[in-house]
């Protein structure tokens, strides 16, 4: 019996068999997905949703990572502002009813309720981190930032963290159980700047990502974390050796880590990727014939079983989608 979609997938992040390698990419939907704010302007909502629904109706991808374009503010008044690391301390969670919980849980429900019987779909969340560098002007400066205000208190950054990563596990293990979503795909990356080691990162970062998995782990088996290289940010994949969690994404172009030794760092696990998301690398620029000779090439080496195709992270808005069939035939 064929394998449906959805089943490919779970078999692949199970280090499974399966009837071929199941191949998925993803975008962004609005003009500006870090400050758009859908919570203020429930009108982009709409415009997430009618970008959604056409590419999983037109390209009809082997899974869903569903895109939060506009819901990537944390909308908690006591953590706007955040200038020094004491301010963190005065940041509470947030209620179990807050519109920042229920108005995502809705539109992850939406999605699901239409597709999640035939395709896994993932909600993408992000770790406190970044969400705090998301509430910057300017995010380029959100790492020098953060490093900075861990000098200057460690604890009372945690402290603030924690309670963001508190809200964050909850929308992980509720989007789960209420949204109805597969699971989500869980996006961090090693902090870069001044003083930050990875006893820092254990200390201060680490424990709130930890439970943000554990809480999504709780309500389902199949969670994928994203190891962020976006914009060429270089991580050290081993800081997430021991992170508990199904399946893992990495920047295998940025790192310069392929699929196959990336695997060997996370014991083995189901690994989501293998082509660049630049505008540069062949998933983009090349011709039907390079394409298909990269997707043979990334699985000659990476193997067919405990490997889903993908990029590296979201690739440029304007992918032609063909392309995306185009591997997927090379992979049958």
């Amino acid at each position: 019996m064929t394998q449906s979609k959805k089943e490919l997938v779970l078999a692949a992040m199970d280090n499974k068999p399966v009837d071929r390698v199941p191949v998925g990419f993803w975008f962004h939907f609005l003009g500006d997905e870090i400050h758009s704010d859908s919570f203020q302007h429930p009108e982009l909502i709409e415009q997430l949703y009618a970008g959604q629904t056409k590419y999983i109706e037109t390209a009809k991808p082997d899974f869903v990572k569903i895109m939060t374009d506009g819901f990537f503010p944390y909308e908690n008044r006591t953590a706007f502002n955040l200038k020094s690391a004491a301010d963190f301390k005065r940041i509470q969670p947030l209620a179990d009813d807050d519109p920042w919980f229920t108005t995502q849980i809705a539109y992850a429900k939406r999605l699901t309720s239409k597709y999640g019987n035939d395709v896994a779909m993932f909600y993408n969340l992000f770790c406190a981190g970044t969400t705090v560098k998301f509430m910057l002007p300017d995010i380029t400066q959100g790492d020098a930032w953060l490093s900075r205000l861990i000098q200057e208190d460690a604890d009372a950054v945690r402290q603030g963290l924690d309670v963001i990563s508190g809200d964050l596990a909850k929308l992980a293990r509720r989007i789960i159980t209420e949204g109805g979503v597969t699971g989500i795909y869980f996006s961090l990356q090693n902090l870069l700047g001044e003083g930050i080691t990875k006893d820092v990162y254990d200390q201060v970062l680490a424990p709130g990502e930890k439970q943000i998995l554990a809480a999504a782990n709780s309500a389902s088996d199949y969670n994928i974390l994203h190891i962020c290289g976006w914009s060429g940010h270089r991580n050290d994949l081993t800081w997430y050796a021991d992170y508990d969690v199904k399946t893992i994404n990495w920047a295998a172009v940025v790192e310069g880590v392929p699929l196959e030794e990336g695997r060997k760092i996370f014991g083995g696990r189901a690994a989501l990727g293998g082509f660049g998301n630049l505008e540069t690398e062949v998933l983009y620029n090349g011709t039907k014939e390079e394409v298909q000779a990269e997707t043979k090439r990334i699985l000659d080496h990476a193997g067919r079983q405990g490997v889903i195709l993908g990029a590296d992270c979201t690739v440029p808005r304007d992918t032609d989608w063909q392309r995306f069939e185009w591997v997927r035939e090379a992979a049958k």
